[in-house]
This record gives structure tokens, C-alpha cells and sequence, in this order.
């Protein structure tokens, strides 16, 4: 009876042991990320980004590491303030566009400048190419960027205007993301306007702007359809970069499995699927918009593109030198 009792206390006393163990190691604890934007959850970013990031996170670690989405500005509204909410951890992930905070982004922002991107080659492998080379990383501070890729080429989308030719840009205010876009607008001879794209809606339909640059998965993502009815395609305005990154603090103080995890399901193949989304909704919104009977949507001959570029190529060059950013250039042009 002694040596029973014996026996059932000791491993009693074992089992409590290894449950000791287990909720004190960290690999084995269960951890929750929180993942902020500010855009609504039918935007473009939820199919194409977010589900496949929590989704291959939450099957690498068995459902150790979930993600907890919140949309719409539920962290915080401010679509500038993105990045500063992953450094200060008020979110441990979050998305923006670096245009928005262009100044931050000063060699990266080449990516979205006319000319730039290779024929048969991908926006996000030219930003990973130059982020891995070094010489765009020093931009992203205090994080470790999840996915880097670049938007469907800008257009121009307007409210009661044709734009057919440089001139038809005379005198007009033209909403853009940022300073690459800014300069090119110049270079037009329109009025940059920068605002976050939640606030071209009343803007154009007010008259505070008469047109916007962007890519055309806008018009379906912010509903700009319904006030805008003049849509331009083919001239070289550039694209528009975005990121997704994480804390770097709480990326460190991640298990080396949940790490793994995060790896496994974010870099290049993350980023590629984020832009596939972005080409995907362009294409369909361009073929909505040409079906629908009461929009104008002009395809630019090559005679009219090559008008258009005349003045915007020139301003890639002059942007890239002011930046000192040759280098970064050529690796991402694959000079």
C-alpha cells in the first residue's frame, strides 16, 4: 500500500512537472497577432493578402499562431499612421502604401516612377530585389516587411474631362498617392493634390479635384464609378507601391517554429499573390467600365502615349539623381 502510494504521488508530481514545462515554453504556447488596415474587408487586400498570409500562417503552425484581422480602420483610422502603428506596436502587422509618407521612402518610391518596371518582369521582385541588395531596407525601420509589390499601371480617372493629350491636363487638379506621382502631374502641367484614397470620393465629387491618378482597381475598391465617367489608359504615369509589415520586436520574440511559419507564407510569394490581386481587379474593373454604356474610356494610340511620355520618362532620370539613387535603379530596371 506504501510503495503504491508512493508510486501515484510521484507521478503525480511528474505529470504536474510537465505541465509546468509546457506553459512555461514558449514554442508551445498558442499566440494571437493582431493585422490592421484601414480599408473596408471587400477591398482587393483581403482576398489577394490577408487570407493568404493568416490562412498559411494559421495551417503552418497548426493553429498555434492565428491573426486577427482589423479592418477599416479599427486600430486607428489614420491611413498615414500605418507604419508607426506597426513600430510602436499598437498593431503587430499593418498595411499602407509608402507613397503616403513618401519622404520615408525615398529610393523605394523609384519603383513607382514611369519607365521603371522591366517588360516581363514583376513589381514586387524589382522592390525585393533591391530591398535584398540592401540598398531599400534601411527605409523600413524598426520592421520586417511581410510583402513589398507594386499596383497595375496608374491611370487617369476623371469627372466631365477627356484626357486625350498633355494639354487637356492644363490648369486641372489631379488627386495623386505620392511624391513620384506628384512630380509626374507637375511635369504635366496639372495640380498635385495628395490626399489617402478614402477621401477622393467627396473630393471629386465636389469639384475639390477634377480627376485622380491611380490604378484602376481603385474605381471598383473606393466605388469612384459613381462619380467619375472619364477613364484614360496608356499613358506612362507609373504604379503604386504598398508594403505589409510586421514589428520587428515581436517578429524577435517570435518561437523559431512560429518564425518559420511567418517566412513560409510572406517574402516574394506573399507579394506576388498581393499583386496578381491588385492586375486581377484592374483587368476586370477596365472591362466593367467599357461595357457599361456611360463612361468614356480612351485607349491611347502609341502616337498619344509617346506624347505623354515625352515629359514623364524625363522625370524618372531627374527624381532618381536628386536621390541619389542610381544603384537602385539599376538593379531595379536589371541593368
Amino acid at each position: 500500500m506504501f510503495n503504491l502510494t508512493v508510486g501515484r504521488s510521484v507521478a503525480g508530481a511528474a505529470f504536474a512537472g510537465v505541465l509546468a514545462a509546457l506553459a512555461v515554453t514558449p514554442s508551445a504556447q498558442a499566440e494571437t497577432l493582431k493585422l490592421a488596415h484601414w480599408v473596408p474587408p471587400a477591398h482587393t487586400l483581403t482576398a489577394s493578402t490577408i487570407e493568404p498570409l493568416k490562412n498559411g500562417v494559421e495551417a503552418s503552425s497548426g493553429g498555434g499562431l492565428t491573426i486577427d484581422v482589423y479592418p477599416g480602420g479599427e486600430l486607428g483610422r489614420g491611413p498615414l499612421e500605418q507604419y508607426v502603428r506597426a513600430v510602436q506596436g499598437v498593431a503587430d502587422i499593418t498595411w499602407g502604401l509608402q507613397g503616403y509618407t513618401s519622404s520615408q521612402f525615398p529610393k523605394t518610391m523609384v519603383s513607382e516612377l514611369p519607365g521603371v518596371l522591366p517588360d516581363g518582369k514583376a513589381g514586387y521582385e524589382i522592390l525585393w530585389d533591391a530591398y535584398d541588395a540592401g540598398q531599400i531596407s534601411g527605409e523600413f525601420p524598426g520592421t520586417v516587411p511581410l510583402a513589398l509589390w507594386l499596383s497595375e499601371p496608374n491611370i487617369f480617372i476623371m469627372k466631365d474631362r477627356d484626357i486625350r493629350k498633355p494639354e487637356d491636363l492644363k490648369g486641372l487638379k489631379i488627386r495623386v498617392s505620392g511624391a513620384a506621382a506628384a512630380a509626374v502631374i507637375e511635369a504635366l502641367g496639372a495640380t498635385p493634390v495628395q490626399m489617402p484614397a478614402p477621401e477622393i470620393y467627396n473630393a471629386l465629387q465636389t469639384g475639390l479635384i477634377d480627376g485622380v491618378v491611380t490604378g484602376a482597381s481603385a474605381v471598383t475598391d473606393f466605388k469612384l464609378d459613381e462619380v467619375a465617367n472619364s477613364y484614360t489608359i496608356g499613358a506612362p504615369l507609373g504604379r503604386i507601391s504598398f508594403y505589409l509589415v510586421m514589428n520587428k520586436a515581436k517578429y524577435d520574440g517570435l518561437s523559431d517554429d512560429f518564425k518559420k511559419a511567418i517566412d513560409d507564407n510572406s517574402g516574394r510569394k506573399l507579394s506576388a499573390s498581393a499583386e496578381a490581386g491588385w492586375n486581377a481587379k484592374a483587368n476586370s474593373t477596365i472591362e466593367a467600365l467599357k461595357a457599361s454604356g456611360d463612361n468614356t474610356v480612351i485607349e491611347l494610340s502609341d502616337a498619344e502615349i509617346d506624347a505623354f511620355g515625352a515629359l514623364t520618362i524625363p522625370v524618372t532620370e531627374k527624381i532618381v539623381t536628386g536621390a541619389g539613387a542610381e544603384d537602385v535603379l539599376a538593379t531595379m530596371s536589371g541593368q
